[in-house]
């Protein structure tokens, strides 16, 4: 079976670039688990940077895959969530964790 990949679908081109980013499958992974606040997945990911989550967290919800609720409390309580479309790649994401187990 012969495939051609030189018109690489673009759709599937920017699925990839986006979880393949650094951190990008740890967030979602702990957002699986339901809602978190920052410290909470900072928590859950030591190894990553404030300035590093905030970015990714700001990319996610470009994308409609994490959406940041904000509740007016004292003091302001703050939560990142997957959305439908974020909790639809968790068949991805548990996919591509049974490949690590299996092969890393």
């Amino acid at each position: 079976m012969n495939h051609d990949y030189s018109q690489m679908c673009p759709k599937f081109e920017k699925a990839m670039e986006l979880i393949g980013k650094r951190w990008t499958g740890l967030i979602m992974r702990v957002l699986m688990g339901g809602p978190k606040r920052f410290k909470d997945i900072k928590e859950q990911i030591p190894e990553m940077s404030d300035r590093m989550l905030t970015e990714r967290m700001r990319e996610l919800e470009s994308c409609n895959i994490v959406v940041r609720r904000v509740y007016p409390e004292t003091p302001v309580r703050i939560e990142y969530e997957l959305t439908e479309k974020g909790k639809d790649l968790k068949a991805v994401v548990d996919a591509i964790g049974d490949w690590a187990a299996r092969w890393e």
